[in-house]
Order: structure tokens, then sequence, then C-alpha cells
């Protein structure tokens, strides 16, 4: 079981310079080692499957790799030996930074869905640096200890779990400063509750007009931080671009519009933990939709989907029913099982007959049982019995059922 903690850092004047300087550097070797590959690939590449009897043939050397590329480093701080200040294993982060960038690229992630051509990193666009490892207690008190780094206060608001080790250390630059992601692992595995025994099972139904709507009836109102802060926004993007490029008028208008879109960012985030928290604390099983996230974000709800943030709080949501969710539980062992979203704003959840509706159509009133309430608490109720097994039926001639001389078949006289 991992998870990911992360504390603001309170450097000194001399650190952040040492940051600084590490980002900057990696930002090269990256750059380097990222042309390397694309040198590589652009002249061992070939549009045809057959070459001229005469052409010309670049210099054989092998496709290089993570292993070959990190057998650079000892070079490189020969070469240059500014690099023996950056710690050896945060060097080999880099360059398993650009193995990766590199394989999304050619062959894609786990599930196919290749990324596209990895860019090179300006000024001010390499923002992060790992330490792979650490030593056995890292904190005392409010005071980290890196590797080579040295020490470093950081505000530590919330302690390490008892039973957690942690693995690795990031530090990261933000608009309003300078934050570390401590990665903690425990070994031991959280007992998921069976679904026959779970109490007080939940279905949701993801929207727009409510954030979600409960099984039971009862809803969370939308909040909406992107739309209420847009007048701001808007406002601070219009100095950006009248602002001069290079000035320090623009880089300071730059850093407030920056500070803006992380205010929204912090407050929809800090929404989606206490709303997850909400019902994990409530409920041992939560229903959701498999929604399409990416499909809903092309069309004209674009803009509302992505302010409300739904892929962000299903994924807390995931993350915390199974993993350390709150420091009063840490192993929930809850279930948060999402179902197949086909057929449940339409289908009645007390019959099962499909009763089509419109977009504008709130209330699900079924012509066959008689059945009424609003669309989306009708999906929720679907979503649940889907989660517990209990499909959702949608062919129309199933509402004959139990209903004597209806919908069967007539003997056969002799």
């Amino acid at each position: 079981m991992r998870a990911a903690y992360q504390y603001r850092l309170r450097l000194t004047k001399s650190q952040e310079a040492e940051v600084e300087k590490w980002l900057d550097m990696l930002r090269c070797q990256y750059n380097y080692l990222l042309a390397d590959r694309f040198n590589w690939y652009e002249q061992n590449r070939c549009s045809i499957n057959s070459c001229p009897l005469v052409c010309h043939l670049p210099a054989l050397r092998n496709n290089p790799d993570y292993f070959s590329q990190k057998k650079t480093l000892p070079q490189l701080k020969k070469d240059r030996p500014w690099y023996s200040s950056v710690q050896s294993q945060v060097l080999q982060d880099c360059v398993k930074k650009v193995d990766l960038a590199f394989k999304r690229f050619l062959k894609g992630d786990v599930n196919g869905r290749k990324s596209g051509r990895p860019r090179f990193k300006g000024k001010n666009r390499y923002r992060s640096f790992t330490f792979p490892s650490l030593g056995k207690t890292p904190i005392n008190g409010n005071i980290l200890t890196l590797p080579k780094f040295g020490k470093v206060k950081m505000i530590y608001h919330r302690p390490i779990p008892e039973g957690f080790k942690i693995k690795t250390a990031t530090i990261t630059r933000k608009t309003d400063g300078y934050y570390v992601t401590l990665s903690i692992q425990d070994d031991t595995v959280s007992e998921i509750i069976p679904i026959d025994k779970v109490d007080n099972p939940v279905g949701i139904d993801m929207g727009l007009k409510s954030f979600l709507v409960k099984s039971d009836g009862s809803e969370v109102p939308i909040p909406q931080y992107y739309r209420k802060a847009q007048k701001r926004l808007k406002k601070i993007q219009k100095t950006v671009s009248r602002s001069k490029k290079g000035s320090n008028n623009r880089k300071k208008a730059v850093s407030k519009l920056g500070k803006a879109h992380k205010k929204v960012a912090d407050t929809r985030k800090d929404f989606h933990f206490k709303t997850a928290k909400n019902l994990l604390d409530n409920h041992d099983l939560v229903a959701h939709e498999k929604l399409n996230i990416k499909g809903l974000a092309k069309t004209k709800l674009a803009k509302s989907v992505l302010d409300a943030g739904w892929g962000q709080f299903l994924s807390i949501l995931s993350v915390k029913a199974v993993r350390v969710a709150w420091p009063t539980a840490l192993n929930a062992g809850l279930i948060a099982k999402a179902v197949n979203p086909r057929n449940t704003s339409q289908n009645c959840s007390n019959c099962g007959t499909k009763v089509p509706k419109e977009l504008k159509d709130r209330i699900h009133s079924c012509p066959h049982c008689g059945f009424t309430a609003d669309r989306d608490v009708n999906a929720a109720i679907n979503i649940l019995n889907l989660a517990v097994g209990r499909p959702v039926r949608s062919k129309a001639c199933r509402v004959t059922e139990g209903v004597p001389g209806v919908g069967k078949k007539p003997a056969l006289s002799r």
C-alpha cells in the first residue's frame, strides 16, 4: 500500500538558490539526453522497408536506453565538475524521466495509448526532482534530511502514520513556493469488506445541476469554483496580455495569475477530499458511473465538466476507499465500485422498463409501474443495483412479466 503526503517547505535564500541551480542543471541534462534519443531515432528509422544500393549510412551505434545513458553520468561529472553537486540518484531519476517520456511516445503505456512527441524543457519548465531513497529516519520534528542537499524545514501539519516507511521525496516548485511530496509505503494489505456484507451501501450519480445525487435522495450542491473566480482571472489575464514580454511587470502578473489559478485548484481539491470523506464515513460501498470524462470535455459542457472535476473526485474516492484514508481509519478497506453507465438514466429503477428521456426532462415517470422520482435519484438507484449484482433491465417486453395472459406464448392445441 502506497500513499503520498505533501508538505510545504520553508527554505532559506541559499537553499532556494541551490534548488534553482539543481533544476537548471537537470533541465539541461534532460534536454541533452532527449536530443540524443531523437538523433538516433531520426538516423536509424526509414519510411520504406528497403534502401537503395547507394546510400549514406550513419555511424553505427547502439540504441540509447536507460542503462546506456545512465553509464554516461560519471563522465558527465568529469567533463562538467559542477554536476558533482547534484546527488547521484537525482541524476539517475532524470535519465528515468527521459526514458519514460520516450517510451510513451513510441510504444505507449500499458493500455497502448501513446503520448505526444516529448518536448524540450524551456527555462522554468523543469519544476521537480526526486530523491529515490532516503535515510532510515529522515524526519526529526519539522526537519527533513535530504541526501547531499542537507536539512530543510517544512510545515509538518500531519504526521506520517505508524508502520509506514518513507520511500521517496520529490521537491516541486510551484507558483507560491516549494513543496515536498513524500511517498510512503506499508506492506500490510487491508481486508476488503465483501459486497454481500456491506453496511448502508449508496449509489451516486454525478451531475452539473448538483455535484452528486445519492440513491437515498440527498444531494451535494456543486460549488463551481472556476466560474466564481472567472471574473478575477480574466482581469489578471488581461494584465498579463498587456505587459511587455520579458519585463518584470509581466513576471509579477504571471506569478499573480498562477497563484489565482492554484487557489481555485486547491479549493476544488479540498472540496473533493471532504466530500469523499463524508461518503466513506457513512457508507461501506459507494457505487458510481464509469464516466468518459475526456469525451465529455470535448462537448459544449466542457467548462462545467472540468470545473466540477469529476475525474479527480472519483480518483480520490477510489484510492481513499482502500488505502490510507483518514487519521482515524488508516486501512479503510471499503469499496468504491464503478459500473457501466449505459441506460442508467433511461431505465426505471423499480420495474426495469426503458423510459426514453431527453436531457431537459428532469423527472422520471414510468408509465408502466407508475414509479416517479427525480431523474438523478432514479439513475443513482440503478447504479447501486448494478454494483450489488442486480442488473438493470431495459427491454420493454419485460414489463409484461407477471401480467396474466400477456407476453406468454399461446398454448398449443392438441
